[in-house]
């Protein structure tokens, strides 16, 4: 099915139609059309038009308003001031485009596909190996999964990429002691078992940080083992892929738990690019972008400046031969462009980070692998806070785990769904089940509505509230929606253009009406939290219709029933998508 156009591109292009009709000397114009609390819209472009055109605003206005064409678009149109225009759209409009959008059979609520879109890559969600994941990486992960959602359906072909930390010295420590402890890996209980396999990492990693520390042969022997790895010796790559395999075990049960797909295929991490590096520095060293400094190479820039007002370079390769993040960073890129056919590399990561990101990005420019055909952007963002507004740490101080972390988001939820379980009559199942999609999208939620480049508190008796700007308040409000229309009985939606709409019918109809241009702004800003707070604002607007228009009243018309129903629905259909593109369920029951 096609798209359906918004009412306000429909008025926005027949009021720029009806600018350059009435005034042909203005060339285009923009009517400037805003929502406005006079009116549905008011257009305030034709003040500046009149400056330009040394005219009289209120009779340039009158003059486009006689140009606008006869339809059912229009229900009022006054003008107002120095040629402001309000404008009051036909309830006849409003309902059918509604119906429009409820009509459309591929379930896109008639938002339209943008046919030019390009390729994107996402970096995001980027845990290391053998490490545990804290909370530290869960906006990466959250925020990455919800841009890849949007940009795939406003049509954007979108590569995933998880940048996993994979590669370096610590591993020569582990290996070796691998070498000489055969077996620590294994574990009890099932292969597949996350929780297990990162007990076994740990217990390893401790055990193996212990002897680095106090046995100075073992040190050496360790380092020797570093020297073996980034030499490519089969055996030690081998035990080296052991850690990431049991590393992607736990990966997948905490990815599964914050209920987000991550496929093997899209994990490329830093030894993905271990064959590029020499040529990548080569290439740099060669064009002049990198120069030899103090025997390292270094790329400089002339607004990065240390303390004591010298150049802070961006290093490529060390002094001793290894290579820095930089080097891995610049082939990822090359990679991504030259091999992916990227035309936006999207790095969603922490804004403490924004200053290596900013010089890779223009040694990648300067390199000639970013132009005006392929961007880079980072979607910086900031930290989750404790409720003392410092950074979150257990009581102990330390860094609190991301699975702990969810799951104490899961268990308050399934309290706060097991309170109401009786009056919906929900099994135990769908208590356990609603209390892990409330819980999760709890988390995910209090973290997309907050523009990601704030820091924001991370408040569990806040988030699973069933009040305010949380999850579960457009939860319950799709799950209220699903409630009416199982008792409808034989009603159905229906659309009935001819009937005039109360207020809180139309503030409803026309919210609704929004969902396809809030979603082409988050997709080319790159701002979940704008989704967020429309979908909050949608809930809002049903709250209030339902407290001023009852839907399955004895009282009402069939008519009238039928056209209440189909803005529920659609309503119900809008918040479903706009949860999913979030990555947040809605159950059908709550």
């Amino acid at each position: 099915m096609a798209s359906v156009p918004s009412l306000a591109s429909t008025l926005q292009q027949q009021l720029a139609d009806a600018l350059t009709a009435a005034l042909p000397d203005a060339g285009t114009a923009d009517p400037l059309l805003r929502r406005s609390d006079r009116a549905d819209f008011q257009a305030n472009g034709i003040l500046a038009l009149a400056k330009k055109l040394k005219g009289n605003p209120r009779e340039l206005a009158g003059q486009v308003t006689a140009a606008l064409p006869a339809g059912v678009l229009i229900q009022d149109i006054e003008v107002s001031g120095p040629g402001f225009l309000n404008i009051t759209l036909a309830d006849r409009a409003i309902v059918e485009t509604l119906a429009a959008r409820a009509a459309d059979t591929e379930g896109r609520l008639g938002v339209p596909v943008d046919a030019a879109a390009g390729t994107t890559v996402i970096d995001y969600a980027q845990p290391n190996v053998a490490k545990e994941m804290h909370v530290g990486h869960l906006r990466s992960a959250v925020i990455g999964d919800a841009m890849v959602r949007i940009l795939e359906f406003t049509g954007e072909s979108v590569v995933r990429r998880h940048h996993i930390g994979d590669w370096g010295t610590q591993f020569g420590m582990l290996i070796q002691y691998l070498i000489e402890h055969p077996g620590a890996l294994e574990h009890e209980g099932d292969a597949a078992d996350g929780e297990a396999a990162m007990s076994t990492l740990n217990r390893v990693y401790k055990a193996s940080r212990a002897l680095f520390d106090s046995d100075e042969e073992f040190k050496a022997r360790s380092r020797d083992r570093v020297v073996a790895l980034q030499a490519g010796d089969p055996e030690t790559l081998e035990l080296w892929q052991g850690f990431v395999d049991e590393s992607k075990i736990y990966f997948h049960s905490v990815f599964d738990k914050l209920d987000m797909e991550v496929r093997d295929p899209d994990i490329v991490g830093e030894s993905g690019y271990n064959d590029m590096l020499e040529e990548t520095c080569r290439i740099l060293e060669e064009t002049g972008v990198a120069v030899r400094s103090e025997g390292a190479l270094c790329v400089f820039f002339d607004d990065v400046l240390g303390p004591d007002g010298n150049k802070v370079p961006l290093i490529v390769k060390k002094t001793n031969g290894g290579y820095g993040y930089a080097a891995t960073d610049l082939s990822a890129i090359r990679d991504r462009v030259q091999n992916l056919k990227a035309d936006t590399l999207l790095y969603v990561v922490d804004a403490r980070q924004s200053l290596h990101f900013k010089m890779v990005f223009e040694t990648a420019r300067r390199a000639g692998w970013l132009n005006e055909d392929v961007q880079a952007v980072q979607l910086a963002f900031g930290t989750v806070l404790g409720k003392d507004g410092k950074p979150f740490k257990t009581r102990e101080g330390e860094t609190v785990r991301l699975e702990d972390l969810l799951d104490e988001a899961v268990s308050r939820a399934t309290a706060v769904v097991r309170e109401k379980a009786e009056k919906v009559g929900l099994s135990e199942d769908e208590i356990v089940e609603n209390g892990r999609y409330v819980g999760i999208g709890a988390v995910k939620y209090a973290d997309l509505s907050t523009s990601a480049v704030r820091d924001y508190k991370f408040d569990l008796d806040q988030m699973v509230s069933l009040h305010g700007d949380t999850s579960v308040y457009l939860q319950y409000a799709y799950a209220r929606i699903q409630s009416i229309l199982r008792k409808a009985g034989d009603a159905v939606p229906a659309a009935h253009p001819e009937l005039a709409l109360a207020p809180a019918e139309r503030a409803l109809g026309l919210h609704l009406d929004q969902f396809g241009e809030v979603l082409g702004e988050v997709a080319s800003g790159y701002e979940p939290h704008k989704l967020a707070a429309y979908l909050y604002q949608l809930a809002s607007h049903l709250t209030t219709f339902y407290d001023q228009c009852q839907v399955l009243s004895p009282d009402n018309a069939p008519e009238v029933v039928e056209n209440r129903l189909l803005l529920v629905d659609l309503t119900a259909r809008t918040l479903h998508q706009g949860m999913e593109l979030l990555g947040i369920r809605t159950p059908e029951r709550l």
